[in-house]
C-alpha cells in the first residue's frame, strides 16, 4: 500500500480544511486507515482512524466533535475533515495503514504517507 497525503495549507483560527489520503494501490479493503500528527519540536501523536470493514472510528481527545475521519472506497480516499481548528492543531499530517483493529499506537500502522502542513493562524 502507497498512501499519498495532500490538502495542508494556512487557514484562520476557527477556520475549517479538509485533508485526504490516497492509495495508490490497491483499495483499503480491510486495513485500518489513521492520522497521525506531528508539530515542530514535539514528537508525533494520533488524531483518528478508521476502520474500512465496518467504519468504526476512533479519537483522539483533543480532537473529538472538531475533526471527522471518513472515506471513500471507490476513489481509495480517507479524509480528514477539520473543523473549528485551533493554532494547536498545527503540525504536520500524515496518514497511515495497518491490517488491525483501529489503534493509537503508531508502531502498529505498518504503511506511511508523506505528511502535508497544516497551520493555523491564530
Amino acid at each position: 500500500v502507497q498512501l499519498q497525503a495532500s490538502g495542508g495549507g494556512l487557514v484562520q483560527a476557527g477556520g475549517s480544511l479538509r485533508v485526504s489520503c490516497v492509495s495508490s494501490g490497491r483499495t483499503f479493503g480491510r486495513y485500518t486507515v489513521g492520522w497521525f500528527r506531528q508539530a515542530p519540536g514535539k514528537e508525533r501523536e494520533f488524531v483518528a482512524a478508521i476502520a474500512w470493514s465496518g467504519g468504526a472510528t476512533i479519537y483522539a481527545d483533543s480532537v473529538k466533535g472538531r475533526l471527522t475521519v471518513s472515506g471513500d472506497n471507490a476513489k481509495k480516499t480517507v479524509y480528514l475533515q477539520m473543523n473549528s481548528l485551533k493554532p494547536e492543531d498545527t503540525a504536520v499530517y500524515y496518514c497511515a495503514a495497518t491490517y488491525r483493529l483501529p489503534t493509537v499506537a503508531a508502531n502498529h500502522y505498518d504503511y506511511w504517507g508523506q505528511g502535508t502542513l497544516v497551520t493555523v493562524s491564530s
